[in-house]
């Protein structure tokens, strides 16, 4: 209670500097969806070691991450993606230099509903279905039938555009067309994906592996049909076997206060990268965890 009143009279008092809020020792975070699980954890863990400082930590989605950071609304954008072309050309032109932390790495599963048969996909698979143009429409296109899926015909699941998850699906599935097809159902986070998915028989959606649950059922990927498939996990993750892992990162402006320099080196500290890695993610470098 005590830390919150600091960030409630801070903003009573209209202490800002370019729009962050100047309370003392409060850091702000904003970002990828992907990153919110273990950016909370971090923030709580970090609270229990440095109780003079608080950790706000807010979703979104990647892009939603890079725009309160160069707007100076926050001091740290999580992101399951590099900072891209125009927010670069736009921190130039307001002459920010973000830079960047890789924190982790994480696999971006395909969840299908737990009746689904389906146990392993292609990456030209992925984009019959979730492309623009491509010519999987109904499950049975695939060779199988789906129980308690009506008519067959394939949902899927994504999600929004501000998303990092989003960004990266496109970018290393949809070779061909690099666009979506019409009619995805974009979900606001992701966890968001993975409830639909499981609710839904008829369905197939992208989301972190550190969202999976025993309600859904994860595919094992692999890169064309004379390639062996991979399952998704921190070790394919790690040792860069399962084709669609990413690495995430934590964007700040250069030369941050001492405080955010060092709640960055806690976060890629041992202590930081176990708590990732019991999160479900692969860390960024190699860690004893008990």
């Amino acid at each position: 209670m005590k830390k919150l009143a600091v960030v409630i009279l801070a903003a009573g008092l209209g202490l800002f500097t370019n729009g962050v809020v100047a309370a003392e020792n409060v850091i702000l975070t904003k970002g990828s969806d992907t990153l919110f699980v273990v950016a909370q954890a971090w923030a709580e863990a970090y609270d229990r070691v440095h109780p003079e400082v608080t950790v706000s930590v807010g979703g979104g989605g990647s892009g939603t991450g890079f725009d309160a950071l160069l707007k100076g609304l926050v001091d740290i954008a999580n992101s399951s993606r590099r900072i891209d072309t125009h927010e670069l050309e736009r921190a130039t032109r307001l002459q920010i230099e973000p830079a960047e932390h890789t924190v982790g790495y994480d696999a971006l599963a395909v969840y299908v509903h737990k009746s689904n048969p389906l146990s392993s996909i292609t990456i030209e698979q992925l984009e019959e279905i979730f492309g623009s143009g491509g010519q999987f429409e109904r499950w049975t296109d695939l060779g199988i039938e789906v129980p308690g899926c009506k008519d067959q015909r394939i949902v899927r699941v994504g999600r929004q555009n501000s998303s990092g998850t989003y960004a990266y699906f496109r970018d290393a599935i949809l070779g061909k067309s690099h666009r979506f097809d019409l009619g995805i159902l974009d979900m606001l986070s992701s966890k968001d994906v993975v409830h639909l998915v499981e609710k839904t028989p008829c369905a197939i959606g992208y989301s972190g592996l550190a969202y999976a649950t025993p309600k859904v059922k994860m595919t094992c990927i692999a890169i064309d049909e004379s390639s062996s498939c991979v399952v998704p996990s921190v070790a394919s993750a790690s040792d860069g076997s399962y084709p669609i892992a990413r690495p995430l990162f934590m964007y700040v402006n250069t030369s941050p206060r001492a405080e955010i320099k060092d709640y960055i080196e806690w976060i890629l500290s041992e202590q930081g990268q176990c708590i990732l890695l019991g999160k479900g993610y692969a860390p960024a470098r190699p860690v004893e965890c008990n």
